[in-house]
């Protein structure tokens, strides 16, 4: 159903069935070791290229999703998911071997949540039983496409963000009865926001205008507030990003109590990382929503939280020709 003009209301409660989170040594070092599902102890995790490496992170996500379920890749409907490699190749050639019908997203940053969002939809509106969604990132094949390879030991602003090496996957599937698993209700789809700004040492900062956006067009097409949740949480924006964010709601009437507005990429690593504002990249998100938080909903910490992932849609080329960052952010509600 639609709410409002650009957000959905899951009226049959999709559930999340299982989940999948593979991580790299820095992510393990970091707060949610004991969320992640598989732990890789270095970058080139046997293979000989960190994209084929990258690649890896999404089939065994995936791979364990569908393990803890029980539910066959044949008895999957629809696999949906993306990264931020050109023409998304890991995700193209993760699919290739799970052999699911498959729908390749691009949203930057934002994929984790543009998956979930799609996924809920064709599994409210009985276009499937069960769909495969998530996203990934990895660090040293994400860095060297965007900024500089990681190699050259180059030195980043205090505005730069770490790149999470990692995969998240969720089974999202039609809603049995007495079910304690947590279920999708709503997302919002967010519109490209672009307030000019160029430099991509600071993507929190650009993508804070549309995560901003977003939260007000959820909380207004659904006739909600705040108070509605237990926490907020955006996907990447890291400590700059966050804190623009809190500012440019309350600049529009929309006060959001800080304890309950944290950022993904402020949760997976710790204070000491080196990190600079934060973590970032498609599998920030997706590997604290997948492991972490819905870990936490189960043990009771969480019954209701809005998960609102930002992506800058730049690319190599735009960088090159100064062109400004385009950038959108998605969001879902989750109930359990």
């Amino acid at each position: 159903m639609l709410r409002g003009k650009q957000s959905w209301e899951f009226t049959n409660h999709p559930v999340i069935r299982s989940t999948g989170v593979a991580v790299g040594p820095f992510e393990a070092n970091g707060n949610l070791t004991k969320d992640f599902d598989v732990i890789h102890d270095d970058l080139w995790m046997g293979k000989t290229s960190y994209e084929q490496a990258h690649r890896l992170l999404l089939e065994e996500a995936a791979q364990t999703a569908l393990k803890k379920s029980n539910i066959r890749p044949e008895d999957t409907q629809f696999f949906l998911a993306g990264d931020l490699i050109n023409q998304i190749t890991p995700t193209s050639f993760a699919a290739r071997d799970l052999q699911i019908p498959y729908f390749g997203l691009f949203g930057a940053c934002s994929t984790s949540m543009e998956g979930l969002a799609l996924a809920s939809f064709i599994v409210n509106y009985q276009g499937a039983n069960n769909v495969l969604t998530g996203a990934s990132s990895h660090n040293a094949a994400v860095e060297k496409q965007f900024r500089y390879p990681t190699e050259y030991g180059g030195q980043k602003p205090p505005t730069a963000q770490w790149t999470v090496t990692g995969a998240g996957v969720g089974l999202i599937t039609t809603n049995q009865q007495n079910e304690n698993l947590p279920y999708t209700t709503s997302a919002t789809i967010g519109k490209v926001n672009d307030l000019g700004l160029a430099d991509p040492f600071n993507m929190g900062g650009a993508m804070a205008p549309a995560a901003a956006d977003t939260i007000l067009a959820h909380f207004k097409d659904l006739n909600l507030d705040p108070s509605h949740y237990d926490l907020i949480v955006t996907g990447d924006l890291g400590k700059i990003g966050r804190t623009t964010a809190m500012a440019l709601l309350k600049d529009k009437g929309l006060s959001i109590d800080e304890n309950k507005f944290t950022d993904c990429g402020l949760l997976i690593y710790k204070e000491d990382q080196p990190v600079q504002s934060g973590g970032s990249g498609a599998g920030c998100s997706a590997t604290v929503l997948y492991g972490h938080l819905l870990n936490e909903m189960k043990k009771g910490m969480y019954k209701r939280i809005l998960l609102v992932a930002t992506g800058a849609l730049l690319s190599p080329l735009t960088v090159q020709q100064n062109e400004t960052i385009p950038c959108i952010a998605h969001a879902v509600s989750i109930e359990i």
